[in-house]
């Protein structure tokens, strides 16, 4: 046996039983790297781009065993994303290092805009809404995108068992991470909407982990999203000029 032949098979065996399916190794490991990855983002912590690098390099193996090419699709593109969104965090990150001392210095400690650039010193981003030029696009991208990976996997039906569902799992979660990587409230309602169909296609696929992820995913996407929409709104209240511009 090979080392890739064994590397397979200890990713994909199955660790437990849950819910009458057996549960691989990698749908859960590569899932509570996903978590780990969404709590970072909820943090606003630069970490969470490489814990999301990692959760889609385990998840190829998941998607690949249970012949979900849509799925397959959609972790490379996490992958991808994943090095961009840390790119453009880190490239937030060094503007703000060089413009942040000047911006704190000879603020009082509780100063918000010393503390908004302290957070983005830290690899951290301020969050805000989109403008509705950018949710227009976003949107666009996102109907025009499923419309072409549907046609494309309901043309070679080899590539999905669920071609539209597949679909609109793996165009969402590409406008969901380019909304987070821009630092945008949206990020969290693209993620609900993306469970929606997330959870039901996990459970009859076979990887009932990666189901009961998507359930737990819905919360601590509620709980983000709370969190991001209070900070957009405490900034717009203090920079109202500035609102819905980019961060």
């Amino acid at each position: 046996m090979s080392a890739l032949e064994w590397l397979d098979g200890t990713l994909n065996g199955t660790a437990f039983e849950a819910f009458g399916q057996g549960v691989k190794w990698s749908d859960m490991v590569g899932n509570v790297m996903g978590l780990t990855a969404l709590a970072l983002g909820w943090r606003r912590s630069i970490w969470t781009w490489p814990a999301q690098f990692l959760a889609g390099l385990i998840l190829v193996a998941a998607y690949a065993s249970a012949q979900l090419s849509g799925g397959v699709g959609k972790q490379l593109l996490v992958i991808g994303v994943a090095v961009w969104g840390w790119r453009q965090w880190q490239r937030g990150a060094s503007a703000a290092a060089e413009d942040g001392g000047s911006a704190a210095a000879g603020r009082p400690s509780g100063d918000r805009a010393g503390d908004r650039a302290g957070d983005r010193a830290d690899g951290r981003i301020t969050v805000r809404f989109a403008t509705w030029r950018e949710r227009g696009l976003l949107l666009a991208g996102t109907v025009a995108g499923t419309a072409a990976v549907g046609g494309l996997f309901t043309l070679y039906p080899q590539l999905s068992w669920s071609p539209w569902a597949d679909a609109y799992i793996f165009v969402g979660t590409l406008a969901a991470m380019v909304a987070q990587a821009r630092g945008w409230v949206e990020f969290w309602f693209a993620w609900l909407l993306v469970d929606l169909v997330g959870v039901p296609l996990a459970f009859g696929s076979g990887l009932a982990f990666s189901g009961l992820v998507y359930v737990i995913y819905f919360v601590l996407v509620l709980w983000g999203l709370r969190d991001w929409w209070l900070r957009s709104r405490a900034k717009a209240a203090n920079d109202p000029a500035l609102e819905g511009t980019p961060a």
